[in-house]
């Protein structure tokens, strides 16, 4: 077995010599997306944190009032919001909301007209398919490494690591809700003499909005996931407390920010949860 560990193929030193050479030929590419990414994340914070928080609690109720029309799940997003005040984690909740919502921003921004485009393109569907896999199963803590090489560490690197680890999510559904407009509705369209871009506007993408918010709920579950992995390459959130408590065996911190975040995911469910609730 000497021989085929000896001639084993150099996956490891491929990727190595493939990021170096991004690093040092498009370093001005990285060094834009990082001032745009942080102009992002400023502006978010701004938001969040400027205000009272009872304001922004008002907000998230009224929002969710919009969206689901039911004061139960009003009264459940009121009152977990007043548990992270009183739990004093508004800041840290604020930063977590923060990378959240960029990266909600920046996948469906990219997501969604890239699962258009496969639901059109069968072979580009199908070219893709290993590549989301792929993007899908490789261990988060490996989307650390390039984010550090390319970007250093702060909310940035913890924003492209969550983006690339979350951006199949909505490329997926969305091509499945395209691609899964019924041929009877296509072809009224087509008798009425719409243009692709008319079918697209009027017919897919309305036939295809439950999927494509059902792929913003994957989006910020999967961002909520990886708020304490994005804490070990130094974003702020609700990761930092449960990194701090893993390291100095803080049980008491640990269930209080690991609680809080499991708040945060309900009541981000709860608003844009597809479907309504019993009145």
């Amino acid at each position: 077995m000497d021989w085929l560990t000896e001639n084993k193929i150099p996956v490891g030193k491929t990727a190595r010599d493939m990021f170096d050479w991004m690093r040092d030929n498009l370093g001005f590419i990285f060094d834009a997306i990082a001032v745009a990414m942080e102009a992002l994340i400023d502006g978010l914070l701004w938001l969040f944190q400027t205000p009272h928080p009872l304001i922004i609690i008002a907000l998230f109720v009224g929002l969710t009032w919009a969206i689901q029309r039911n004061w139960k799940t009003c009264l459940l997003v009121l009152v977990g919001f007043l548990f992270i005040l009183n739990q004093d984690y508004w800041e840290e909740t604020t930063e977590s909301l923060t990378l959240v919502l960029s990266a909600c921003v920046v996948c469906m921004g990219i997501g969604v007209p890239i699962g258009i485009a496969a639901a059109h393109r069968p072979r580009l569907n199908a070219a893709m398919r290993p590549v989301l896999d792929l993007m899908q199963t490789l261990p988060t803590f490996v989307y650390l490494i390039p984010a550090i090489v390319f970007f250093g560490i702060g909310m940035v690197p913890g924003l492209i690591a969550t983006v690339i680890f979350v951006l199949p999510a909505p490329i997926r559904l969305t091509a499945l809700g395209v691609a899964s407009t019924p041929k009877a509705l296509l072809e009224a369209a087509d008798a009425f003499g719409a243009t692709g871009r008319q079918k697209l506007w009027k017919v897919e993408l309305p036939y295809a909005l439950p999927q494509i918010m059902a792929g913003l709920n994957q989006t910020i579950m999967l961002s909520l996931s990886m708020v304490v992995i994005a804490a070990l390459v130094g974003a702020d959130g609700l990761g930092v407390p449960v990194v701090r408590a893993l390291n100095t065996v803080n049980t008491q911190l640990g269930f209080e920010s690991g609680f809080v975040i499991v708040v945060v995911a309900v009541l981000l469910d709860r608003m844009l949860r597809i479907g309504k609730d019993e009145k």
